[in-house]
């Protein structure tokens, strides 16, 4: 359903380093960039996810909304927690680990970017370890 989605930042070079080291938990890259722009995904040129420099016009979306990353495996998601955490400003949001709250088999890590977005990183499949 969606293409591509993309965050306004800041500081386009401490969301980078951020993202660099969450997103290769997953096994994303980067797949585009220039002096305003990465974008992140699985092929060359092929952006899923992106970040656009916009100092002056930044906005971070209220409690609620979110973005949830597909993760591989149970221990992706628990390197992308620790990752969020070690590098540039990445808060907890809610830990990681199963959350049966959201369904039986729900593994997630729930963190704070540096711009204060909402992100996560989930897997449903429970025979994955």
């Amino acid at each position: 359903m969606i293409h591509h989605l993309s965050f306004a930042v800041i500081d386009l070079g401490r969301s980078a380093a951020f993202y660099d080291a969450v997103l290769e938990t997953l096994g994303y890259r980067r797949v585009w960039e220039d002096s305003s722009f990465i974008g992140y995904g699985l092929h060359p040129g092929e952006d899923i996810f992106a970040l656009k420099l916009r100092p002056e016009h930044h906005a971070v979306p209220g409690d609620g909304f979110h973005v949830a990353f597909v993760a591989p495996s149970r221990e992706a998601v628990l390197c992308f927690h620790a990752a969020a955490l070690a590098h540039h400003g990445g808060e907890d949001n809610g830990g990681a680990g199963l959350h049966p709250e959201y369904g039986p088999d729900y593994f997630a890590s729930f963190v704070i970017d540096p711009d204060g977005y909402r992100i996560e990183a989930v897997i449903t499949d429970s025979t994955s370890v």
